[in-house]
């Protein structure tokens, strides 16, 4: 089923969302890979401020390719998931509701996506072009140092997602195995 939602997302937006319905989201989503998580995971184990508020917010697991010239961004396909894991649950703790990137996902991020009424999406992986025309603006608010991995605020119309777990543990990625 094809849904469109804007950010930010609310509980009564992500209790809607099933696993494997489409998605197209428009609004403000934020981009951070590895480095940057790793970053503001230090920086909340030591009660600092971090540079984005997570609260009812998306991440998109993306580091761009260079913006061409008359482009807003370059290819911006997701980066697999799995690598932020660790950092996850303390990031859904502080508010996150929403997170992009591409394939699974541990247990202990599943359960802490279900406790604290969260969603994961995954973005086609190889179609970063495409995906980055759904991007409008493109602008590091932190860590520049990171180069691509730097944070991003990104302005997004209809930027297409499926739900692949959602706040209910549903995982459609574990269907598909057994229906398959």
């Amino acid at each position: 089923m094809d849904k469109y939602i804007t950010t930010p997302l609310t509980d009564e937006k992500i209790n809607e969302l099933k696993a494997g319905d489409y998605v197209y989201i428009s609004g403000t989503i934020y981009s951070a890979r590895d480095a940057a998580h790793k970053r503001i995971y230090e920086s909340m184990l030591k009660k600092e401020e971090i540079p984005i508020d997570l609260e009812n917010n998306i991440i998109y697991y993306l580091g761009p390719s260079p913006a061409r010239k008359g482009q807003v961004i370059g290819s911006a396909g997701p980066t697999t998931s799995s690598r932020m894991d660790k950092y996850t649950p303390l990031l859904l703790e502080h508010g996150l509701k929403g997170m992009i990137g591409k394939g699974k996902r541990s247990q202990e991020v599943i359960e802490s996506m279900h406790k604290n009424n969260a969603v994961y999406f995954a973005a086609i992986g190889g179609a970063g072009a495409l995906l980055s025309k759904c991007i409008r603006k493109s602008e590091v608010i932190a860590y520049d140092d990171l180069g691509t991995e730097a944070i991003r605020r990104l302005e997004v119309e209809n930027f297409p997602v499926i739900v692949v777990i959602d706040s209910d543990m549903k995982n459609l990625y574990e269907e598909a195995k057994k229906n398959y």
